[in-house]
């Protein structure tokens, strides 16, 4: 199973190098000089890029691979997303804290049981990590936080909420 750990925001220069928007604990990991990573364009085609150097400027990572000597190149990987098996991963090494996929797919349900939905993604604002959750045919944004989300049961593929009142309400 894949993991994005950074989408291509914009090429940066005349040189071919890429501001990406990082989606990584471990950045100094993920895009050391010499990893390869897995590369899903928007096309949906899929190549490896070698990294030659990344630094960070601005929020950003800027990334140059030895594949992409040019902003011609650069460009054509706007938007592309950065992926690693998450075989690589390692242990978090806390047990209040998840890699994004461990959550996606799990079923959403209330301290009685009741089923709410089933975790879309996990999205990442300024405020703070939103749980998306799928409820019919609606999709509910649910604060990644242990007051909302006291339980997170990985082995029993759930999470329990604890929303407070109006929270899952949607007209």
């Amino acid at each position: 199973m894949d993991v994005v750990v950074g989408r291509v925001a914009k090429a940066h220069g005349i040189t071919g190098e890429l501001a990406v928007d990082i989606r990584t604990d471990s950045p100094d990991e993920r895009f050391a000089v010499g990893s390869v990573l897995a590369t899903r364009l928007r096309d949906g085609s899929t190549r490896e890029l070698t990294i030659a150097a990344a630094r960070m400027h601005s929020g950003r990572l800027l990334v140059r691979f030895g594949e992409v000597l040019t902003r011609d190149v650069a460009e054509t990987l706007r938007g592309a997303l950065l992926v690693a098996d998450t075989a690589t991963l390692p242990p978090t090494g806390d047990p209040e804290e998840f890699y994004d996929h461990e959550l996606e797919g799990l079923r959403a349900e209330l301290a009685d049981g009741t089923v709410v939905g089933n975790v879309l993604e996990v999205l990442h604002s300024p405020g703070g990590e939103l749980l998306a959750v799928k409820r019919d045919k609606q999709t509910l944004l649910i604060p990644f936080v242990h007051a909302i989300v006291p339980v997170v049961d990985i082995a029993g593929g759930r999470v329990v909420l604890d929303p407070p009142e109006g929270l899952l309400d949607v007209e």
